[in-house]
């Protein structure tokens, strides 16, 4: 266990903030919800806003450069209102080693980890509220279970629960949801899991602040959900599937922005995940926008914002950024505090409410952009509406419901259509890739772009009637089909040369590879490799290179459309290709 002492962890963030006024994290009361040492004095209130963190103890430079700079704000707010406080997004520690020379233990999740940034979150002179991140559950050299980290994060946090709910001003809650998955999660341990309790809790809450009654409820959660419009993503948290919130699972990834257009108490949404900073207008998605700017977005009157992170060396765009929302009665501002120009307060939007349902958003600076930002943007389809076109992207299908989707795909290509069953394919960065039907939201990679790029797609008919397998193998009589409608269809890649792929459907109807595994599972993975190359090494007599081209893995479960599995062979890995 790596242990820093509590005494190290206060001195780094109190030295200096002695006279500002703290509160201890545990200072709810048992109903939670409403818990808070706030002046509720008036509908004016200033909230902070705190992306990944991913402390590290061996470098604390930008933390305390932060915290400093967000005392003041702070400060401001309790003389002129008093209904301040500060939100974390979760992802609280370093996913590696703190101490390489002496350890190997991952610093994230842990009991010093929480315990650091405890002592952080509790220095800046008001209480604190946060939620877990993919991150915050990666103990996993101290605890055995997800359920034991749990208990600890909550703990050192002074949280009875993995949510939370806050009065902040007169009818202005602050919700948030945190993830409580990491060792038992079915694909990539980081996938941003909101269990099913908590989706209860927050739908009974939306029901019980109806906008009818004025409330206002900004929601808080690590990664934002589907349907956001969010598109300034890291490509790999799409393609792997830990973009959205409950990502793998298409009918609780969808649940949230259905939440949102039914319950237009919900004014905000803040979230985190991509390490991407707040320069961008697409960091920042209004629920409404003028008929001639495009089609309606049916994001109920939520405002989504992403939030950049504040140490410099988590930074995946070069940005140190902090949110601040400063709002009242009649509205609120999206800023941004900027942690590399001595903390300086920029508006990046401004909501205006005109009536308990209906809201107008106005950005407060064009796009501020750096050489590189443009590979942050993912591309996302647009269907249209009454008043608008799809995209020029969308290809729709010919009298005969052929599709002509291009003659040979390029780095620069770019299309999307809809399958006959409703699912949604198109290409993003020369990747076939999935999106989600009703929100046009990226889901997922169908095909990388090394076995995409000077080939051709083809989408065509294959539920022909009366076709099946009869096997009359012994013990396996009978046909091997499955009852559905006609229109089933087949997408196929091929080449000049005559390749054919056939690229099979999950068996729930889906396209995206779900094929990371979550964390644990794939460390021993790892081990088991590491130990076969050793094994080859020592007992055959392997060099060096030869091992790690001869040392291979089997894969599962399925490597063949036949009925009797007879063979486990992949062709041109563990038996002879087939080519």
């Amino acid at each position: 266990m790596v242990s820093f002492g509590t005494n190290v962890i206060r001195a780094l963030f109190l030295i200096e903030v002695a006279s500002a006024w703290t509160q201890a994290p545990n200072n709810m009361n048992k109903n939670y919800g409403f818990a808070s040492a706030l002046r509720m004095s008036a509908d004016e209130f200033t909230v902070g806003v705190l992306g990944d963190l991913h402390m590290d103890p061996r470098k604390m430079e930008d933390y305390e450069i932060g915290q400093k700079q967000w005392l003041p704000i702070f400060e401001e707010a309790k003389e002129k209102h008093g209904n301040a406080a500060l939100v974390s997004l979760g992802d609280l520690g370093e996913s590696k080693s703190v101490r390489p020379a002496e350890t190997s233990e991952l610093f994230a999740g842990t009991t010093e980890c929480h315990k650091l940034a405890a002592g952080f979150l509790g220095s800046f002179g008001v209480p604190y509220e946060v939620i877990g991140g993919n991150h915050d559950l990666e103990g996993l050299d101290e605890f055995e279970t997800d359920t034991e980290n749990l208990e600890v994060f909550l703990r050192e946090h002074g949280k009875p629960t993995p949510h939370f709910s806050r009065l902040v001003a007169e009818k202005t809650l602050l919700v948030g949801l945190g993830s409580t998955v990491f060792r038992e999660a079915q694909y990539t341990s980081h996938e941003v899991t909101i269990d099913d309790e908590q989706i209860e809790w927050f739908e009974q809450t939306l029901k019980d602040h109806p906008s009818t009654e004025g409330w206002k409820i900004f929601v808080f959660t690590h990664a934002p959900p589907n349907g956001s419009g969010l598109r300034v993503l890291q490509e790999n948290h799409v393609v792997n599937g830990c973009c959205w919130l409950n990502h793998s699972d298409d009918k609780k990834c969808r649940k949230f922005i259905e939440l949102v257009r039914e319950h237009r108490c919900v004014k905000a949404w803040f979230s985190g995940h991509f390490h991407l900073g707040q320069d961008y207008q697409d960091s920042i998605t209004f629920p409404t926008i003028p008929i001639e700017e495009g089609p309606y977005p049916n994001r109920g009157s939520c405002v989504f914002v992403q939030t950049s992170v504040m140490r410099g060396g988590t930074s995946r765009d070069g940005r140190q950024q902090s949110r601040l929302i400063r709002g009242n009665k009649d509205g609120f501002e999206v800023c941004t505090v900027d942690h590399q120009k001595d903390g300086a307060v920029r508006v990046d939007a401004t909501v205006t409410y005109t009536d308990d349902n209906h809201e107008v958003g106005v950005y407060g600076h064009k796009d501020e952009s750096r050489s590189g930002d443009e590979y942050f943007k993912v591309y996302s389809p647009s269907a249209g509406d009454q008043y608008h076109p799809p995209d020029e992207c969308y290809v729709g299908y010919n009298e005969d419901g052929t599709l002509d989707i291009c003659d040979s795909i390029k780095p620069e290509s770019n299309a999307w259509w809809y399958m006959a069953d409703g699912r949604v394919l198109g290409f993003c960065k020369s990747m076939l890739v999935e999106y989600d039907p009703s929100t046009l939201a990226p889901l997922g990679l169908v095909m990388g772009a090394d076995e995409l790029i000077g080939k051709k797609i083809a989408i065509i008919d294959s539920g022909l009637e009366g076709e099946c397998d009869i096997s009359d193998e012994e013990g396996m009589e009978g046909a091997d089909c499955a009852a559905g409608p006609m229109r089933e269809q087949a997408v196929v890649v091929y080449d000049d040369e005559g390749n054919v792929t056939v690229i099979q459907p999950n068996e729930d109807g889906s396209y995206w590879r779900k094929i990371v595994r979550n964390k644990m599972v794939r460390m021993k993975e790892v081990r088991r490799v590491k130990a076969a190359k050793a094994f080859a090494a020592e007992i055959l007599n392997m060099k060096e290179d030869d091992v790690d081209k001869k040392v291979v893995s089997t894969w599962g479960p399925y490597t063949t459309t036949s009925g009797t599995a007879k063979k486990t062979g992949v062709a041109g890995l563990t038996a002879p290709a087939q080519l």
